[in-house]
């Protein structure tokens, strides 16, 4: 058994993961598109620890310092793309809004973090007031709403 607290993550590498490596791109495209100051996300590994447990790797969606939150990516997540996308999607949005401590994404709209739903089986982003908001990938084609006449700049 490994000592969780005696391991160094590692940086995976480009091509170790390529499902998820493509479903990271796209979250760094939301990513990008929403918190355009921030570093894309990455992909960190740390072996598992359990007596019990393959020895494989298991892979966590990082900030670019390499720190996460939540759980690594659930085995098999990888098997095929919309799969891929959702774990991935989800695992961002913990860290993202965990270690920066603020919701992410946010409804350009309503001003409300938005949650991962399944729509004609591809991962959206959903606003809690009912509606959705872009696929995962495509915040950034998502104009903000027209302000209303006569509403003030801050």
């Amino acid at each position: 058994m490994t000592d969780p607290f005696d391991v160094t993550p590692r940086p995976v590498q480009l091509g170790e993961y390529p499902v998820w490596d493509e479903a990271l791109a796209l979250v760094n495209r939301d990513l990008a598109a929403t918190l355009p100051e921030r570093a894309p996300l990455r992909l960190m590994a740390l072996p598992g620890w359990e007596e019990d447990e393959d020895p494989h790797e298991h892979a966590h969606v990082a900030l670019s310092d390499g720190t996460w939150w939540g759980n690594h990516l659930p085995d098999g997540s990888d098997a095929d793309p919309v799969s891929a996308l959702f774990a991935v999607a989800e695992a961002a949005q913990d860290t993202v809004s965990e270690r920066l401590w603020q919701a992410w994404p946010v409804c350009t709209e309503h001003t409300l973090g938005m949650h991962l739903r399944e729509e004609d089986e591809r991962p959206v982003w959903w606003c809690p007031k009912d509606h959705v908001r872009a696929a995962v990938g495509a915040l950034g084609t998502v104009q903000r709403p027209p302000r209303a006449r006569g509403a003030r700049r801050s």
